[in-house]
Parts: C-alpha cells; sequence; structure tokens
C-alpha cells in the first residue's frame, strides 16, 4: 500500500450537510464515504465482447481476425483469462478499490515524461480588467481569500456533497489538492500531503521573478487574512523580490522525472535547499505572480494564456515562477491574464473547476469594512544555496522544456455559433454531439477513424477516478463514412448521426456505472504482472497498442466559470481536446506537437467549426424520425 492509499484511508471527513452549514461536523465524511458502493469488475465475457466492437472502427478486417483468434484462447473456460478475472475479484473483496492504487502508479507515479505539457492541466480564466501591480495583487489578495474560504469548507467537513444522476459521489479527492505535492523519485513518485494531523499547513507559497516566499495566511488566533491584510504581505513581497537576475530553481520541476529525481536529490543535500523546498511542499498551494508577457492581439490572445498556463512560456519568461510538483499554482500575471496549473496525479478536472467556481465567484463579492490593521510579521523569503552542480542542472532542465515549449502547439477556440442548448433542443447529449463532431472532423482531416479517449468519471464508487469513454464506435464511423457521401440522403444521415449520439450516450452510462472496458483488461494486465506470470498475448497483440494509442485524447470539463482547461496530446501525432460546454458558446482548447508533421491545432480547430455546423445544418433540414 503505497503512501497515498493511507492518506486516502486517513482522509479527514467533510460533510453531507448544504453549503450553508455552519460548525464542524465531525465524522461524516467517513459515513458518506464508507457508505459508497465498491468499484464492480466487470464480467469478462462481456469486456472482451466490447474489446472487439471498439476494434472494429480502427484497424483491418485481417487484424480483427487475428485478434479474434487471440480473444478466443484468451476467454476459454479455466484458462487464462478466467485466471485473471478470479484474481482481480480476489483483489477487489480485500480493498477499497481494487483499480484506485494501481491506476494513481501507472497513469501518474510511474510515468516518467515531464508533468509539464505531458500530464498536468491547465485553466484559462476570463481576463481580469486590472493593467498593473496594483490590480494584479489586488486580485491575487482576494482569490487566496477565496481558496483558503474553500478550505474551511473541507476543513469543518462542510462541503456540499455531488451527486450525478441522483447518486452520490466519492469526495475524496477535495482531501488530496490543498497542501500537498508530488515527490520525485527515481522509478516511481509518491505525493505527500500535509492537509491532515496536528501540524496542518498555516502558509501558501508566493513566487515572483523567480524568487518564492512563504506567506502565512492565517492570524494568531486562526482566522484567515483578509484581503487588506493579505495585500499588504503580497506588496511587501513584490518589493523584495525586485531583482530579475535569479537562478529559477522552480525550472528543475519541469524536467524528465528520472533527471528530476537526481537533481532533487542534489538539491536536498544543502540543508537550507531541503527547508526551503519542504517550506515549498508543505504549503496549501502556490500564487505564481507572472511577469506580462508580449502582447499579442486578442484573437490569439487566448491560446498564449493557454500556453502559459501549460508551461510558463519558456525559461525567458515565466516558466522558472513555477514549482510543478505543486499541486495547485495560481497564476496570476500582471497584465491581467490568470489561470491555474495541477499535478493531476491526486485528482481529475471536476473537483479542481468547482473549487475554481467557488473563488471566481467568492472575487466578485464586495469587500466588507475592516477593521484596524495589526501589523504583520515579513513573509519570509526561501533561500536557495545554488552549487556549480545545481546551476548545470538548471541548465540542463531550461534546455529540455524550451524544447517543449516550442514544440507545443495549443489553440483555444471559443465556438460562438451554439452552445449545449442547440443538442437539447434537438434531444441529443451535448457531450455526444461534441464528441461526434470531433469524430468528424478527425475522418475528414485523414480519412479513416483513430482510438478516441473521453475521460469518464467513477466518482460513484469509493476512491473512482476515471474510465475511459472509446468514442469511436461502429455507429459513429458509420455517420462520419456517410456524411459526405452523395449515396446517401440527408434524411439518412440524421437517423445515423442520431444513433451515433445514442450509442455515445449508452458508451458513456456503461461507463459511469463502471462497465468499461479499458480499467478491466488493464486490470487484466497488472494482475498477470502481479503474478508473476507470462503476459498473455492478447496484450501484445498489434491490435491492442492500436487500441491503446489515443490520437484524439479528449475530455468534457463544464465550469459555471467561462473558463476552459487545457492539457497536451498523449502521443506524439496525437491531438488534446479540452472543452466546456456553456449555454450559447464552446470553449475548446486543441493541442498538438509541431514535430508531428500530420497534425496542426489550428487546421483541427478549422474542421471541427465546420463539423459543428455541419451537423446542425443537417439536423434543421430533416425533420426527427422515429428511431
Amino acid at each position: 500500500m503505497d503512501r497515498k492509499q493511507k492518506q486516502a484511508e486517513k482522509a479527514r471527513p467533510y460533510g453531507l450537510l448544504k453549503p450553508a452549514a455552519l460548525g464542524k461536523i465531525p465524522g461524516r465524511f467517513q459515513l458518506h464515504q464508507e457508505a459508497l458502493p465498491h468499484l464492480p469488475v466487470p464480467p469478462l465475457q462481456q469486456t472482451l465482447d466490447r474489446y472487439l466492437l471498439a476494434l472494429q472502427p480502427i484497424i483491418s478486417e485481417e487484424e480483427l481476425n487475428h485478434t479474434q483468434e487471440l480473444v478466443a484462447e484468451f476467454r476459454k473456460p479455466g484458462g487464462v483469462g478466467e485466471r485473471l478475472q478470479k484474481g482481480l475479484e480476489r483483489r477487489a473483496k480485500k480493498t477499497d478499490n481494487w483499480l484506485s492504487d494501481w491506476w494513481l502508479k501507472t497513469a501518474y507515479l510511474e510515468y516518467r515524461l515531464p508533468v509539464v505539457v505531458h500530464s498536468s492541466p491547465g485553466v484559462v480564466l476570463p481576463k481580469q480588467d486590472f493593467q498593473d501591480r496594483q490590480g494584479q495583487l489586488r486580485f491575487a489578495a482576494k482569490l487566496i481569500e477565496g481558496i483558503l474560504d474553500f478550505k474551511t469548507m473541507i476543513d469543518n467537513e462542510t462541503l456540499p456533497v455531488e451527486y450525478m444522476g441522483g447518486k452520490p459521489l466519492c469526495m475524496n479527492q477535495y482531501y488530496q489538492i490543498l497542501s500537498s505535492c508530488r515527490i520525485p523519485g527515481p522509478k516511481r513518485d509518491s505525493i505527500v500531503n500535509y492537509a491532515k494531523g496536528k501540524k496542518q499547513s498555516r502558509h501558501i507559497t508566493v513566487v515572483h521573478n523567480f524568487q518564492f516566499f512563504e506567506l502565512d495566511v492565517y492570524n494568531s488566533d486562526g482566522s484567515p487574512l483578509t484581503t487588506d491584510q493579505l495585500f499588504i504581505q503580497l506588496e511587501k513581497i513584490w518589493n523584495t523580490s525586485l531583482q530579475t537576475n535569479k537562478e529559477p530553481v522552480g525550472i528543475l520541476t519541469t524536467n524528465h522525472r528520472n533527471s528530476w529525481a537526481k537533481a532533487y536529490n542534489n538539491l536536498l543535500k544543502d540543508k537550507t535547499n531541503k527547508e526551503s523546498v519542504r517550506t515549498i511542499e508543505k504549503s496549501i498551494c502556490t500564487i505564481c505572480l507572472d511577469a506580462p508577457m508580449p502582447r499579442v492581439s486578442d484573437d490569439i490572445y487566448r491560446s498564449r494564456v493557454a500556453a502559459q498556463m501549460l508551461h510558463g512560456g519558456g525559461s525567458r519568461w515565466n516558466s522558472g515562477n513555477r514549482w510543478f510538483d505543486k499541486t495547485l499554482q495560481f497564476i496570476v500575471a500582471e497584465d491581467g491574464s490568470c489561470g491555474l496549473v495541477y499535478e493531476h496525479a491526486p485528482a481529475e478536472g471536476p473537483p479542481i473547476v468547482a473549487l475554481l467556481d467557488h473563488i471566481v465567484e467568492y472575487t466578485k463579492k464586495p469587500e466588507l469594512v475592516r477593521s484596524p490593521m495589526i501589523p504583520l510579521p515579513m513573509p519570509k523569503k526561501l533561500r536557495f544555496n545554488i552549487t556549480p552542480e545545481i546551476k548545470s542542472d538548471i541548465e540542463k532542465a531550461k534546455q529540455n522544456l524550451n524544447i517543449m515549449v516550442e514544440d507545443l502547439d495549443v489553440i483555444v477556440l471559443v465556438f460562438h455559433q451554439f452552445g449545449k442548448n442547440y443538442p437539447k433542443s434537438e434531444k441529443i447529449s451535448p457531450d455526444a454531439f461534441i464528441q461526434l463532431a470531433l469524430q468528424l472532423a478527425y475522418y475528414r482531416m485523414y480519412g479513416h477513424s483513430c482510438a478516441t479517449y473521453e475521460s469518464a468519471s467513477l466518482r460513484m464508487f469509493r476512491l473512482g477516478r476515471t474510465d475511459t469513454i472509446r468514442s469511436t464506435s461502429i455507429e459513429s464511423h458509420k455517420f462520419v463514412q456517410s456524411m459526405d457521401s452523395p449515396d446517401k440522403s440527408d434524411q439518412e444521415k440524421a437517423d445515423l448521426l442520431r444513433r451515433a449520439t445514442q450509442a455515445h450516450k449508452e458508451y458513456t452510462n456503461m461507463a459511469i456505472q463502471g462497465n468499461a472496458i479499458d480499467r478491466h483488461l488493464l486490470g487484466l494486465k497488472l494482475q498477470a504482472i502481479e503474478d508473476l506470470v507470462s503476459i498473455p498475448e492478447l496484450f501484445m497483440d498489434t491490435a491492442y497498442a492500436v487500441a491503446m494509442h489515443f490520437n484524439l485524447s479528449t475530455s468534457q470539463v463544464p465550469a459555471k466559470t467561462d473558463c476552459v482547461m487545457c492539457f497536451g496530446p498523449v502521443v506524439p501525432d496525437g491531438y488534446g481536446v479540452c472543452y466546456n460546454p456553456m449555454d450559447e458558446h464552446i470553449n475548446f482548447a486543441i493541442s498538438a506537437f509541431n514535430s508531428c508533421a500530420d497534425t496542426n491545432a489550428a487546421r483541427m480547430a478549422h474542421y471541427l467549426e465546420k463539423a459543428l455546423l455541419d451537423m446542425r445544418s443537417l439536423l434543421q433540414s430533416t425533420p426527427k424520425s422515429k428511431l
């Protein structure tokens, strides 16, 4: 059992009450969590049947025939499949969640590519209307106050439980996002969490001009600092970090995880450095006060901010103004651009966005009249002793990061023609409609369908994370093939469109109930590794590699705030697509790598826009048939 799992089991409660609840309600979280069902292990035959169906639109007939033979072998009574399935069922009986520990390790902690671009998502917030330091610091102070307000709900266990389709959801992730940090390791990273226990974090980290500060955010009586107090403290920080020639120690966190693990051990040999790093790791979260980026025209402004949130713009700009292992980093720049970047291991997008929605609402509240100010101590500057070896590590990290920055192509598309209200008016799920438009855009660009990943929440189950909605289906493939075909009537095309969106909705429902195929197949493979038996041929097959090579990696992250989340592609020749469907418009963030000649984010944005409009025209030109 790793540290994360132990923490999850010890997680202190927070409750089942309405948001208005006051005072501490101990024990509620534990009761709520214990009442949640365990993640089921799906039936083996069902998963194998569905796996073959999922392969049909993305591999050749010849490859499919070969895989059918492997599946037939794997599913024989008393065979390998049954043995591994029984192992999984035993594991499910003796753990809180048979998947969560494995998933945390394989998807995050053992993943060796840099967290920057490859793992950590960013969020672009609407541009704020300040243009100077005063505005920047006042907004940052208000933001911190909003974070602390949310933290109080967590600490007092009064956070309202979320529901999906009438079912209560696991709230554990909320307990993992504050006062936590990832620690690099040579083969596997770990997560530390200081949200619990007697010595709870009382400070945040503030970074300005690559210099880190410890800012205590609570008064001696335990009450959180007010906006006015925070503003004064941020001004002190600003005024004592005006030098712009400091070594960007934070840039070390952008490196490949093995290189960073070596540099980390090297950095921590020095006592002062060790204290500074521990202070960052223990902080509630990080606030990055960024220098303004070069001005760009309004049409590409959001895309530039998306890049700034994901990687900071490179070593010349704000990439050194981060500690990318920190779970939550809020970014506020002098020019009004703001958002956040988060380390993905402890949580998915929705809890992060719920926190963000709360903070954004909080920043709109009028400020109360304040009582006279008590002088506050100077925030502590975190010192680093830079040896020649550390300087060399920083230089290498800068070079690698700048290559990544140059390679990332990211576009924010605000689709203004319609939002989620249009598909709803046609009685179609907005998510299914958008996913089908992505399928159509991809098919028109490349002439074939590809493996597509859309994350589905497993939070109906205790400690649930995600499974995969495979948006490429036999039904979606039939629709995209027919869309530009002269042989099909508009009515036939519209019927295929509706069938495909219905199939997507069915797959989604199946996934959130724990009946998708991806995590089950992963579980069977990991069970084989754990049992020290040879990996079944089914997982060594080309078709399995194709099925797991997600050229489209997508996620719907809805928010009340008019923001958009963004992340990099998961394969060198793929796209990362995240979207927030608002009532009358849709925010998309589309990423690709410049090093791949076949992908282009702007071209994908163009085809996506056309697909959405063509699908609407098709539906508007045809009466709704009785499917």
